[in-house]
């Protein structure tokens, strides 16, 4: 399964949509294709403020378009630029709840050039719903973004 879904992200970025569409699609595709993932977005750094931006994401809307470094989940991988698995969200000090239903999350941060430009987050409705594979796979697709962000714009 998420071969193919890397083949198909692959071939579909490699078509050079714009961003938007490219992460819309994305975000679509994983969240329609993976029964344990209910909510996937991309999170997009913007470090003068310090705050993380929503980019694009499939999933229930959320109130939580702009997050400070620091504060949950996604806040804390802006931060230490590590990924961040939770089984448990209710677990979590600093977890901030975007849904009720929401029982467990994974956000890989996003390199460009080494650096830490966004994050990948993905929500489950399942408690302990992600694994090495679900790392692995969405490391693979921030490598494909990443690919991508350098192709359409070289200075990035």
């Amino acid at each position: 399964m998420y071969s193919k879904l890397l083949k198909r992200i692959e071939l579909f970025l490699s078509e050079n949509p714009s961003l938007q569409v490219g992460l819309d699609w994305i975000c679509n595709e994983i969240q329609q294709n993976i029964p344990n993932y209910d909510w996937v977005g991309f999170y997009f750094h913007h470090p003068k403020k310090k705050e993380l931006h929503l980019k694009a994401f499939a999933g229930k809307p959320t109130d939580h378009n702009v997050i400070p470094f620091g504060k949950g989940i996604c806040g804390q991988v802006a931060v230490s630029n590590q990924n961040f698995v939770v089984d448990d969200v209710s677990q979590q000090d600093n977890y901030i709840s975007c849904s009720i239903d929401v029982k467990s999350e994974i956000v890989i941060p996003l390199f460009v050039k080494a650096k830490n430009m966004g994050q990948i987050d993905v929500d489950s409705y399942t408690p302990c719903a992600f694994d090495q594979k679900d790392v692995g796979f969405l490391e693979a697709v921030n490598n494909l973004v990443s690919a991508f962000l350098l192709r359409i714009n070289p200075q990035f």
